[in-house]
């Protein structure tokens, strides 16, 4: 009798090749739009390695999407376009493997309806989610979560939409973290329009047990703009345009993309001159927006294989054949992930981590520079010659981190943010909520001068003898109602849902807050205030609840010093600690 083969070491790949990609395909807005994304189609289908799943953004018209679709069929047989919004949300999803199950997930928060010429609000930005069947058995499922979060239209921290945007970070990390205990391999994409470790990467990072596929295989790469405060305060110069693609991944405003330059520079571009552009160059503004986050399902014992990041790289930077313009205003984001055998992700689990000293201190440096709440400190690092235009094209590479792998949500499933970041977030919130009220307070206060101004202009049409006066009074007043009529409906309505959407997002915060807290005394009382993952993120030890192995005369102390302890520290004014937020936050018994 022949012995059948299994089935997932004959159909499940070794490797997964995996592309991101904004489009810019703005209908009536994106200049030679049609042109441009179906050049992208043809980028995909000649893409090395060839994609097997691709997240796309800003695919805001399904001809467009069509024309991708026909392009590249024949590499991505399955696809999805996402419906949302009045003029949908710009989301697709194409795979090489049957999407079996998918939705769309609005944003509770997302922008605001009087800013339609930003238009966040009007598209419905949510999370693309689709259910992808890798091979046979429910096991063999990646969820995708693909993403285009809030725009920045102003710096940080003034910018009045960074609280829309961290919340949007917390849903989709909620999202993603479900998919991770349902025991899938999880991959998040899309356009985050944020910088590596601000608050909405940290919430990802740490609340999904998902990496951040490109601070794995360059755990030193920038944080952001050269000109931005936490990039300034590594003090390394400003890097080429070279050393930004390869090392820190750029995806947005680099000299290489032809629409991040000046007017006079794209005018004679579109007159057919030919610019090329010295890709040692100094490249002040270029960061990185777009994001491959990945995470491995629940471990259990039957599992005979994990998947670990193999390589990443950022693409699509040619230009149009014809139009010789840059194929979008993003560069793409393309990685590959590889099937191991589980003896071998294990073994290389309980190896010590191989970076080095140095790299090791500078993450947790730059974690401790976003959580200012918490931390005071700078730290410097690499600094090139002052006399130097430019940062060397390649630095020396230590190997990847050995706990490439990601872990199991079981093995992070506890991790939380230190409680300052909670509370850095909670202050974010309360100030957008002030403002809101603000608003819906003057909205609602033109709403009734509206009506009087309205009865008043009636009332002297009634009295007018002049058909002229009439005429002008009952102008005033229907123009006057109407606009008064849409503030009153949007202060009302709108407004009174978002500052709804804020209260849940609020309490959600307040509850890791308090969770975190708890944690961190737990450690402190165990002795073990380092117990912290390696993204300086504390652990949930359960440490002193195990009265099963103390007495009862020891438990009793226990938990009365930590009682003790607890409520001092929530009272505390370096934990933010209020009236307030300990009515709303949860107690330790």
């Amino acid at each position: 009798m022949v012995k059948k083969p299994k089935e997932d070491a004959v159909v499940i790949p070794s490797s997964i090749n995996i592309l991101t990609y904004n489009c810019w395909g703005l209908k009536f807005l994106a200049k030679w739009r049609s042109e441009r994304l179906a050049a992208i189609g043809r980028s995909l289908a000649t893409t090395v390695p060839t994609p097997e799943i691709v997240g796309l953004q800003e695919c805001w018209t399904q001809e467009d999407y069509l024309s991708i679709r026909k392009q590249t069929r024949h590499i991505l047989p399955h696809g999805k376009f996402y419906f949302s919004g009045i003029f949908g949300g710009g989301l697709a999803i194409l795979s090489k493997w049957p999407v079996v199950e998918s939705n769309m997930v609005r944003y509770p928060l997302n922008g605001r309806p009087t800013a339609f010429f930003r238009g966040d609000w009007f598209v419905g930005k949510g999370v693309a989610c689709a259910s992808i069947q890798l091979g046979p058995g429910r096991q063999n499922i990646i969820e995708v979560f693909n993403t285009h979060l809030h725009a920045p239209y102003e710096r940080e921290p003034s910018d009045s939409y960074l609280c829309h945007r961290t919340a949007q970070a917390w849903e989709i990390a909620r999202l993603m973290r479900g998919a991770v205990e349902r025991g899938h391999l999880v991959l998040g994409l899309g356009d985050f329009n944020m910088v590596p470790l601000s608050l909405a990467h940290q919430l990802i990072t740490t609340h999904a047990p998902v990496q951040d596929v490109w601070r794995v295989l360059h755990p030193e790469s920038s944080l952001g703009a050269s000109s931005q405060p936490a990039e300034r305060a590594r003090d390394r110069g400003i890097p080429n345009a070279r050393y930004n693609l390869q090392e820190n991944g750029a995806t947005c405003d680099s000299i290489l993309n032809t629409w991040r330059w000046g007017k006079q520079q794209q005018k004679a571009l579109f007159k057919g001159e030919v610019i090329a552009v010295d890709p040692y160059a100094l490249d002040p503004r270029a960061k990185r927006l777009d994001y491959i986050f990945f995470g491995n399902g629940s471990s259990t014992s039957s599992d005979s294989a994990q998947w670990q990041i193999q390589s990443a790289k950022i693409g699509m930077t040619d230009r149009h054949p014809s139009l010789n313009c840059s194929l979008s205003d993003h560069f793409s984001v393309e990685a590959t992930i590889t099937r191991v055998p589980k003896s071998q992700t294990s073994a290389s689990d309980r190896l010590p981590d191989r970076r080095s000293t140095h790299e090791q201190t500078n993450e947790s440096a730059l974690r401790a520079l976003t959580n200012a709440s918490l931390h005071r400190t700078l730290y410097t690092s690499y600094n090139p010659s002052p006399t130097s235009s430019l940062l060397p094209p390649t630095l020396p590479r230590t190997p990847s981190p050995p706990n490439s792998n990601i872990p199991s949500s079981s093995s992070r499933s506890t991790a939380r943010l230190p409680s300052g970041s909670y509370t850095e977030i909670l202050t974010l919130v309360s100030t957008y909520k002030d403002r809101e009220h603000r608003q819906r307070r003057l909205r609602l206060s033109h709403f009734v001068g509206s009506v009087v101004i309205s009865i008043i202009c009636f009332t002297g049409i009634w009295w007018s003898n002049h058909a002229g006066v009439s005429f002008m009074l009952a102008l005033v007043s229907t123009l006057n109602f109407g606009a008064g009529v849409i503030d009153g409906l949007i202060g009302g309505l709108f407004v009174g849902s978002e500052l709804r959407a804020l209260r849940e997002f609020e309490w959600e915060m307040e509850n890791a807050k308090a969770i975190a807290q708890q944690c961190e005394i737990r450690a402190e009382l165990a002795g073990t205030v380092g117990a912290q993952d390696s993204h300086n993120n504390y652990l949930c030890l359960e440490t002193r609840d195990d009265d099963d192995e103390m007495s009862p005369e020891e438990g009793k102390e226990n938990r009365e010093v930590e009682k003790e302890l607890w409520e001092k520290v929530r009272g505390s004014e370096e934990y933010g600690g209020n009236e307030k937020t300990r009515k709303g936050s949860i107690g330790v018994t």
